[in-house]
């Protein structure tokens, strides 16, 4: 289909795109990997979209204790990034090795898919599961998001109105952690029926689910307890078994990289 008549804003800085982020109805649009469909479907039909792509806001650093992934860093960067060549941070290249296409890879953000809140999207798991935060900025000034508050439904975050992601900030870990994303996933359309991200070490265990409830979240408690759904590609009996397997996959493979990360 053809998307239905848009205005287009290239910003050519932050505050330029927090501009035209302030007219009615305005999306912005990072690698287009989600919105573009959406729009050809007119599911998604906003009024303008404010195109980012240009403001520079990628790149991995470490920085007061944090590692700051920039919003606009693309999947294949995240893959290919050296920073990310440890146990403790594994689940970040393997869960973007798995995203797409190398197409969708080298144009699809971790900002863009944060903000868009698929409920089956990788990503949120595991940023929830590093217990990474959300540098976001509006008009107003900047605030701090942690990640597991971000998603609050299908397509729906925390995020206010003109508000954009800068950074997603994942607290350094310290020697003797692991990491690991595993997911099962649908062999047409390569979203997640169900995925686990897991952080073993510094004390703690943290796992996170995706793909199986209305948004991402922190396990935190019984499984049994978690209201998961069921769609026509898989009842609610399945993906809770598939879930437990997961989640013990996940966790393994975690603490076997704690234990090389401590050696």
């Amino acid at each position: 289909m053809i998307p239905a008549a848009v205005d287009y804003v290239r910003a050519g800085s932050v505050e330029e795109a927090l501009e035209a982020l302030g007219r009615p109805d305005a999306k912005l649009l990072a690698g287009g990997q989600s919105l573009l469909p959406a729009m050809k479907l007119r599911i998604a039909r906003p009024s303008v979209v404010v195109d980012i792509g240009g403001l520079g806001l990628d790149g991995i650093e470490e920085r007061n204790g944090d590692l700051a992934i920039g919003a606009l860093t693309t999947w294949e960067e995240l893959a290919r990034s050296e920073a990310l060549r440890r146990p403790a941070l594994a689940a970040l290249p393997e869960c973007a090795t798995g995203i797409g296409d190398l197409q969708v890879r080298n144009l699809g953000t971790i900002g863009g898919s944060l903000a868009h809140a698929d409920p089956a999207s990788d990503m949120p798991a595991v940023a929830i599961a590093l217990g990474a935060r959300l540098s976001v900025r509006s008009a107003s000034g900047d605030r701090t998001l942690e990640a597991a508050e971000l998603a609050l439904g299908p397509f729906m975050t925390a995020l206010g109105e003109g508000e954009l992601i800068m950074e997603v900030l994942i607290p350094v870990p310290p020697a003797g952690c692991g990491s690991a994303y595993v997911a099962v996933e649908h062999p047409a359309s390569g979203f997640a029926l169900a995925g686990a991200a897991a952080f073993v070490g510094a004390g703690t265990t943290r796992v996170a689910i995706t793909g199986v409830a209305a948004a991402p979240f922190l396990l935190d408690g019984e499984l049994d307890d978690a209201e998961l759904f069921g769609d026509r590609f898989a009842p609610v009996e399945y993906r809770r078994e598939l879930v437990r397997t997961l989640v013990g996959r996940a966790t393994a493979l975690a603490e076997v990289r704690a234990k090389e990360d401590a050696k």
